[in-house]
């Protein structure tokens, strides 16, 4: 190395090194403390007083410095930090006016931790995803490589996956080659340049931990002129139509300037649903998700779909003219009041919220109303 910063070498060969570092390259607990030597080459008429040090640019100071022979000279490093960067600190041995003449990589961290919270979903049962939290710390400040393994429980191999990242930082998936009906051993395994640790062993059956895609075909409709409901119908998952299993839905709803949604749980599997006592004349966005459950008889809970896509739709404007001359008005609303609290107490108690029986008797209360309505403006 020769860049005009020091006479030249007077024999060396052209593989030669200006200056050594020891150690080169180390790994190191946070917290420890090194001493490192820069001893420059015979063929390079430099000393020690001619050198100095860096770290990741930084020069450092001259009282750490020791000269330990006329050409080598140490610097000592206390209670080390984590490491800046994966890659390592960068230790650089200069010469006087600038020029580089030797380096080595600072590895400081702390040795992996078990890997925790593994979790797994099988899109149509045609494959697997897993994914896994780092440990309660997490940050090791070194590269640290995590690999998830899996094998059939009494007589499988171990396989690895390949497909990293594809869930999030800590996910893999396993595209194809996986058996029903027989449980899987699946770990993840954290290994960086301080050490490994490997994750407890989850079991599980592909057909407990089937999702699938959101409910197509979602329409939302009005119910003729019942201006606080909407119909809401989809289809079941086509992916699974020919499997035997059993499907939930959820649905959830907003109006068009609200961003919290309203969420329906007890659809149970039927595949159309009412809303009611929303508000007339407003615009809502609809979504509904799937759960497919007990697949070939599986006792899991299931694992719900995303959201399928908004779906909006709005409801009719009343008819009813604001600000009435009736001097009841305020008694008669007091009553609606009243009526519609005990309506839907009663649905409540004796039915489930999207059951046709509800439903029926809701819309024959609804023309009651109108019709009684109606019947007061004429008198």
């Amino acid at each position: 190395l020769h860049n005009g910063s020091f006479p030249p070498p007077r024999s060396v060969s052209p593989a030669a090194d200006p200056a050594v570092i020891s150690p080169q390259d180390p790994t190191l607990l946070i917290g420890s403390s090194l001493v490192a030597t820069c001893t420059v080459s015979p063929d390079f008429p430099l000393k020690a007083e001619d050198l100095y040090w860096t770290l990741n640019g930084r020069r450092l100071p001259a009282a750490s410095y020791a000269a330990l022979g006329p050409s080598t000279l140490s610097v000592a490093l206390a209670r080390l930090n984590g490491s800046r960067q994966q890659s390592g600190d960068n230790l650089v041995c200069h010469s006087r006016d600038g020029g580089i003449l030797a380096g080595s990589c600072l590895y400081v961290g702390l040795p992996p931790e078990k890997p925790v919270n593994i979790t797994c979903w099988s899109k149509n049962m045609k494959d697997l995803t897993c994914k896994w939290a780092p440990g309660t710390e997490g940050e090791t400040f070194l590269h640290t490589n995590y690999t998830l393994k899996y094998k059939r429980r009494w007589y499988g191999q171990d396989n690895t996956c390949q497909e990293y990242h594809t869930a999030g930082t800590y996910s893999c998936h396993i595209p194809k080659d996986l058996a029903l009906f027989t449980p899987y051993e699946i770990w993840v395994e954290a290994s960086n340049r301080l050490g490994v640790a490997v994750s407890d062993v989850v079991m599980l059956d592909i057909l407990d931990v089937v999702t699938t895609d959101p409910p197509s075909d979602v329409h939302v409709s009005r119910v003729g002129d019942l201006e606080d409901q909407l119909s809401v119908r989809w289809s079941s998952p086509p992916a699974l139509k020919d499997f035997l299993f059993q499907a939930k839905y959820q649905i959830q709803y907003r109006v068009e300037d609200s961003s919290e949604w309203k969420v329906v749980d007890d659809v149970g599997n039927q595949t159309s649903c009412r809303l009611a006592g929303l508000r007339p004349g407003t615009v809502y966005f609809v979504q509904v998700r799937c759960n497919p459950f007990s697949i070939y008889g599986s006792k899991k809970a299931g694992i719900w779909s995303d959201w399928s896509n908004p779906t909006a739709a709005s409801t009719p404007r009343s008819e009813r003219v604001a600000g009435g001359c009736d001097p009841k008005g305020g008694e008669q609303n007091t009553t609606l009041r009243r009526e519609l609290k005990q309506f839907f107490g009663w649905v409540k108690k004796h039915a489930y919220g999207c059951s046709n029986l509800g439903i029926k008797l809701y819309d024959q209360w609804r023309v009651w109303l109108q019709k009684s309505h109606k019947t007061r403006n004429q008198v």
